[in-house]
């Protein structure tokens, strides 16, 4: 069924030189997505074009405008973020690569920001290829957190099946036992819990906890941050009516199918919940950013410079974080209406 509201959706070229602009242009050719949302390629027409001849796509056609202020319905929306002809040089990471996924990241932002569009979804960066004195953060997920003043945030992993947040991020292992508290996880739950309602129409969430050491700390023998701080944290929001569960071993949550019974899991750090979550949802996963006041996903990939320009790249990925980031605005917009 067609969906009444066309969402305005951003999209962040990424790195030019990895597989963000193919997949971009895979996903939408299939002109079926117009009747979900108006795209607006934040990128140059002459790159587009590029890309589009590469992979022969005939059935993707856009429209190139000045500004997110002239946006043509039913159409895909291309804004200039550059004049030059940037050269494409699949598989390397290059300065004038790394400039342009800046470039469009920054432009798309500030027309979020300024409310010319409902969210925003976007295509891989290079971490380290990004770096610059406006960008000096570990990934998107920490500048967007900055770039709209955003107390916090929370790395949430989605596919149909599973939901995985992170309570730290893009850091060391040697730093995670030193950056989780009490008070961070308190905090980074409730922005979980408030999204699980907000952002997925979950009245009353399902969430469990892991633990950080192995076995859950077995009482104490192999660690105490459960006993002295996930633990507690847990009580403290089961004692105030919320479903919150754990802390569990990580390795016998998911080896024993535990995920199925839940809305959510909290992993401790990036690759306690990612790997799993990639084992299971790889090609269908989205990264959605919780605890903004604008709404942001991406595919959960990175640039896969190996397979760049081989037209393999699947663009599963960035499909289902296409339709989150429309499915995710239509639940705030009727929030807001039914508010109201």
């Amino acid at each position: 069924m067609e969906n009444k509201y066309k969402a305005k959706l951003g999209i962040s070229i990424g790195d030019t030189n990895g597989i963000g602009p193919e997949v971009i242009v895979k996903t939408l050719s299939d002109n079926r997505i117009l009747n979900y949302c108006t795209p607006v390629i934040y990128a140059s027409a002459a790159l587009i074009n590029k890309v589009r001849k590469i992979l022969q796509a005939e059935h993707f056609h856009f429209q190139q405008v000045a500004s997110a202020e002239a946006l043509v319905p039913r159409k895909i929306n291309v804004v200039n973020c550059w004049e030059e002809d940037i050269a494409l040089e699949p598989g390397n990471p290059t300065p004038v690569s790394g400039k342009a996924s800046l470039e469009s990241l920054m432009a798309a932002s500030k027309d979020l920001k300024a409310g010319l569009l409902d969210g925003l979804v976007t295509a891989p960066i290079d971490k380290d290829n990004i770096q610059s004195e406006e960008f000096n953060f570990p990934g998107h997920t920490e500048f967007l957190t900055s770039y709209f003043d955003a107390a916090d945030s929370l790395m949430l992993l989605v596919s149909e099946d599973l939901r995985v947040a992170t309570v730290t991020g893009h850091i060391s292992i040697a730093e995670v036992p030193g950056k989780l508290t009490y008070d961070l996880l308190i905090r980074k739950l409730t922005i979980l819990l408030e999204s699980l309602k907000l952002d997925f129409g979950i009245l009353k969430p399902r969430v469990a906890v892991l633990g950080l050491n192995p076995h859950a700390g077995e009482k104490g023998l192999l660690g105490s941050e459960e006993i002295e701080i996930i633990r507690p944290a847990v009580m403290h929001l089961k004692e105030r009516g919320h479903l919150v569960f754990g802390p569990y071993p990580a390795d016998g949550f998911f080896g024993m199918g535990l995920y199925k019974k839940v809305d959510a899991v909290v992993s401790m750090y990036h690759d306690q919940g990612l790997i799993p979550f990639k084992t299971l949802a790889m090609e269908t996963g989205v990264n959605f950013t919780a605890g903004l006041s604008v709404v942001r996903t991406s595919p959960d990939h990175g640039t896969a410079y190996d397979i760049a320009n081989k037209h393999i790249a699947d663009e599963t990925s960035f499909r289902e974080a296409l339709f989150l980031a429309c499915d995710i605005i239509k639940k705030r917009t009727a929030e807001q209406i039914h508010a109201v």
